[in-house]
C-alpha cells in the first residue's frame, strides 16, 4: 500500500467533500501521520471513513470529523484549548499544532497513557494531559479560547460555555440517537453567546455525560 497516496485519497475523497477547505488544516493532515496514532491492530483502517475502536468502549472519530472540528474552531496560535476526551492523542496533536497550549482530560487511565505515549513519540510538548471526569466541565484552567468535546453529550452543561473567554469557541455534539447535532457556540461578550448548528451526526456519548431533564407523571 502506498501510504502517501492513500492519505491523499483520504483528503480528496473524504475530507474536502465535507467542506474542509482550509489549506492550513489540510496541510496539517499530511504533516501529522494519523496511522501513527491508531492502535496497531487497526492501522490498515487509519484512512477509512469509520470510527476506530480504542478499547474501553471508546473510539477515534472519523478523519473527516477530526478535520472539520479543527477547521470550525478557527484556532489561533495564542489559544488556550480544552479537549474533553484524549483518546489516542491524535485530535490533541492536531489542536496542539494550531494553538498555544492544550489541556486534555481523559477519564480512562489506559487511554491517557496511550495519548501520552503517542504525543511524546511525536515531540509534542505544549499539552497537559490530565486524568479526570470532564463530561460536565473542567474549570481548573479556565477561561479557554477553544473547547472541544470529542464524544457526544445528550445535554450540554452550561459550565462549558461559561468557561470561554470572549471570542472563545466551543464545539460539541449534542443530543441522543437518532438526532444529534454538531454545534459551535461562540462567546461574543461576557455572558453572551451565539450558537450555530453545523451538521447532523451520531457518535457515542461521553462517560457520565449530562442527561436531559425527563418528564415524569
Amino acid at each position: 500500500m502506498d501510504i502517501e497516496q492513500t492519505r491523499f485519497n483520504m483528503v480528496v475523497q473524504q475530507i474536502r467533500p465535507w467542506y474542509v477547505l482550509d489549506d492550513n488544516v489540510l496541510d496539517l493532515l499530511y504533516k501529522l501521520k494519523r496511522e501513527e496514532f491508531v492502535p496497531a491492530e487497526s492501522r490498515t483502517a487509519a484512512f477509512v471513513d469509520m470510527e476506530i475502536p480504542l478499547g474501553h468502549g471508546q473510539v477515534m472519530l472519523t478523519p473527516k470529523m477530526e478535520a472539520r472540528i479543527v477547521q470550525e474552531l478557527h484556532i489561533n496560535p495564542t489559544d488556550k484549548i480544552l479537549e474533553v476526551g484524549s483518546g489516542s492523542g491524535y485530535m490533541t496533536a492536531l489542536l496542539a499544532q494550531r494553538g498555544e497550549h492544550v489541556y486534555s482530560v481523559e477519564i480512562i487511565p489506559e487511554l491517557k497513557a496511550l495519548a501520552e505515549k503517542n504525543l511524546q513519540a511525536h515531540g509534542i510538548t505544549n499539552v497537559t494531559l490530565e486524568q479526570g471526569d470532564a463530561a460536565r466541565g473542567w474549570p481548573q484552567h479556565a477561561p479557554y479560547d477553544a473547547i472541544v468535546l470529542t464524544a457526544s453529550t445528550p445535554a450540554l452543561p452550561e459550565a462549558f460555555q461559561n468557561s470561554l473567554n470572549p471570542g472563545g469557541r466551543l464545539f460539541a455534539i449534542v443530543g441522543e440517537d437518532p438526532v444529534m447535532e454538531a454545534i459551535l457556540i461562540t462567546c461574543v461578550a461576557p455572558g453572551q453567546f451565539t450558537s450555530t448548528t453545523l451538521f447532523e451526526t451520531s457518535t457515542a456519548p461521553l462517560i457520565n455525560a449530562l442527561q436531559p431533564a425527563r418528564f415524569t407523571f
